[in-house]
C-alpha cells in the first residue's frame, strides 16, 4: 500500500535503523539538523571519532533532535558511567545522546557516540534494562563492528563488480552478489550475538541484573507485536528492525546471564529509573502532531481529521499514513501552495503521475476551498483531495486495489472530517507523558489501566509498559507507569 502511494510521485525518506552501518564516505550527502549540535572534544587524529561526528547531525535529523530533560540525562549518564568502568577499552570516551523519538531504539557510531531514544526509555522498567541495551551498543564500539562491516560490504561489492564487469559475466556477478549478501547477513548476526555476549558480561560486572537483557528483548518484541496491530510509528526505525528477538537469541542471552549468577543477582535500580522518567514525553511531539486512537490533531498547524472506522494511524515527521481493511491506505501531508495558483491547477502541476485530468473538479470541505481528482497506476486506483488553508495546501491520497468499492467511502470519510481548530481547541491539546504513580489500596491493574490516555487498548498497553504478564497482580505501594496528559 505504501509503495502504491509512492507511485503517485511522492518522494519517500530513507531512514537509518539500529546497528546499521553508516555511509561515512559521502559527508556531503548528509541531511543537516535543523538545530545542529556541535560535538566537542573530537581529536583531530582520532579517525573513528571524526566519522562519528560527521554522522551526528544526520542522526539528530532522522530522530527528531535531542530530548532535553536534566534529570533524565543524569539518570542515563549514571548508567553509562557505571558501564564505562567495566569496558574492555577503559580509555574509550562516550557521548550519550537521548533522541526525541517515540521509536524504540539505541545504537552506536564509531568513536564512542551512543544514542538512545526516549521511546526506549518509556518502555524500559528499570536501569538494568537500559544498561543492557547501552552495553550491547558499547560492545559494537569496542569490537569495531561498524568498521568491520563496512569492509565486508566493500568486499562484497568488489567481488560482484569483478565478476560482472571485468569477466563480462552478469550471471556470475549476480551469484557473487547473492553469496556476498548471505555472508554479510551471517556476519551481521554474529556481530549481534557477540555484542550481546559483551554487553551482558558488562552489565553483570557493573553490578546490574544480567537477566535484564533477555527480559527487555522480550518486552521489545511484545511491544513490536502490539504496534503492528495498532499502527504506531515507523517500525524500520526500531531496534528490532536489525535486532530480531528470536527465541534462540533470547535463550542464548539467558545462558550468558546464568553464567554470571542465578536470577536475582545484581541490581535493577528501579526506583532511580522511575524517578528519572517521570514526566517523560510519550509518543508524538507537538511539532509532528498527535495521534489519539483514530484522530489526528496538529496544534501547531491547527488542524484535525479522523480516520475511518477500522483504520489505524501512523504518524511521522513527513506524513501521516492510515491503513485499513481491503488493502486501502491513505497518505496525508502538506505543502506550500504557489501564490495565486488555483487548487485545480495545483493537482495537475506535475506531482501526481497517472492523473486523469478530466476528473479534476473544485469542491468545498467544511467551508474550505478544495479540489479532487482520480489517478491510477499498476494495479492501484487513487482518489486525490487537496484542501487550501492560507498559503498551504493539505493533501489526502487514498489508494485501493483496482475494482475495489472501498476507495471513495474511505476517502470521503477522512477528508470530510478535516477541519481547522479554534485557538481554544489548539490550546487544549496536550502531549502525552509517562506518569509514575504509587498503587493505592484497592487499585487493580484494570482500574489503573482505565486512567491511560491515547489508546483504545488501555489494558494491553498498560501491561506492556509495566512488563506485567497475564496473571500478575499489584500491591499497595508498588510504583507503575501510566500514560496521561
Amino acid at each position: 500500500m505504501r509503495k502504491a502511494l509512492t507511485i503517485l510521485g511522492l518522494a519517500g525518506l530513507s531512514f537509518l535503523s539500529a546497528c546499521q552501518t553508516m555511509d561515512f564516505s559521502d559527508p556531503d550527502s548528509l541531511r543537516p539538523s535543523d538545530n545542529p549540535v556541535t560535538v566537542a572534544n573530537v581529536s583531530r587524529n582520532d579517525r573513528l571519532a571524526q566519522l562519528g561526528a560527521q554522522q551526528h547531525p544526520r542522526i539528530l535529523a532522522t530522530y527528531g533532535g535531542e530530548y532535553k530533560d536534566a534529570k533524565l540525562e543524569r539518570m542515563v549518564a549514571k548508567i553509562v558511567g557505571k558501564l564505562t568502568t567495566v569496558s574492555d577499552k577503559p580509555d574509550q570516551t562516550y557521548r550519550i545522546t537521548i533522541l526525541d523519538s517515540p521509536n524504540i531504539n539505541a545504537f552506536a557510531l564509531p568513536g564512542g557516540f551512543l544514542y538512545v531514544t526516549r521511546g526506549l526509555l518509556a518502555l524500559a522498567n528499570d536501569s538494568s534494562e537500559v544498561a543492557a541495551v547501552i552495553a550491547h551498543e558499547m560492545g559494537h564500539v569496542t569490537a569495531n563492528h561498524g568498521i568491520l562491516r563496512q569492509e565486508k560490504e566493500a568486499e562484497t561489492a568488489i567481488a560482484s563488480r569483478v565478476a560482472s564487469e571485468i569477466l563480462h559475466n552478469e550471471a556470475a556477478g549476480r551469484e557473487a552478489l547473492i553469496r556476498g549478501k548471505l555472508k554479510l547477513a551471517q556476519f551481521s548476526r554474529n556481530q549481534e550475538l557477540q555484542a550481546d555476549s559483551i554487553g551482558i558480561r558488562m552489565i553483570g560486572e557493573a553490578g546490574y541484573d544480567p537477566f535484564a537483557s533477555p527480559r527487555f528483548l522480550q518486552s521489545m518484541e511484545a511491544y513490536s507485536s502490539f504496534r503492528s496491530i495498532s499502527g504506531a510509528t515507523d517500525a524500520s526505525l526500531d531496534f528490532l528492525a536489525s535486532h530480531p528477538a528470536t527465541p534462540q537469541r533470547i535463550e542464548l542471552a539467558m545462558g550468558h546471564a546464568r553464567r554470571i549468577g542465578a536470577p536475582g543477582v545484581g541490581t535493577t535500580d528501579r526506583d532511580s529509573f522511575l524517578n528519572g522518567i517521570d514526566g517523560l514525553l510519550y509518543g508524538d511531539t507537538p511539532n509532528e502532531g498527535f495521534v489519539r486512537e483514530r484522530v489526528f490533531l496538529h496544534p501547531k498547524l491547527g488542524l484535525t481529521f479522523t480516520a475511518p472506522a477500522g483504520f489505524s494511524l501512523d504518524n511521522s515527521a513527513t506524513a501521516v499514513m492510515a491503513s485499513g481493511p481491503g488493502e486501502v491506505a491513505i497518505r496525508f501531508d502538506g505543502a506550500t501552495l504557489p501564490s495565486g495558483m488555483k487548487l485545480t491547477d495545483y493537482i495537475s502541476s506535475g506531482w501526481v503521475t497517472g492523473l486523469d485530468e478530466s476528473s479534476i473538479r473544485p469542491i468545498t470541505i467544511n467551508g474550505l476551498p478544495a479540489a479532487t481528482a482520480r489517478a491510477s497506476a499498476d494495479r492501484w486506483q487513487f482518489d486525490i483531495v487537496v484542501i487550501g488553508a492560507g498559503d498551504k495546501v493539505y493533501r489526502f491520497l487514498t489508494a485501493a486495489p483496482r475494482g475495489s468499492n472501498a476507495l471513495l467511502p474511505a476517502s470521503q470519510s477522512i477528508t470530510q472530517s478535516f477541519k481547522m481548530l479554534t485557538p481554544a481547541q489548539k490550546d487544549a491539546i496536550k502531549p502525552l507523558r509517562i506518569r509514575v504513580v504509587t498503587v493505592k489500596a484497592g487499585e487493580t491493574i484494570a482500574s489503573l489501566a482505565e486512567r491511560m490516555y491515547g489508546t483504545d487498548r488501555k489494558l494491553e498497553l498498560f501491561r506492556l509498559i509495566n512488563a506485567l504478564p497475564m496473571g500478575a497482580t499489584l500491591s499497595a505501594g508498588d510504583r507503575v507507569k501510566l500514560i496521561s496528559e
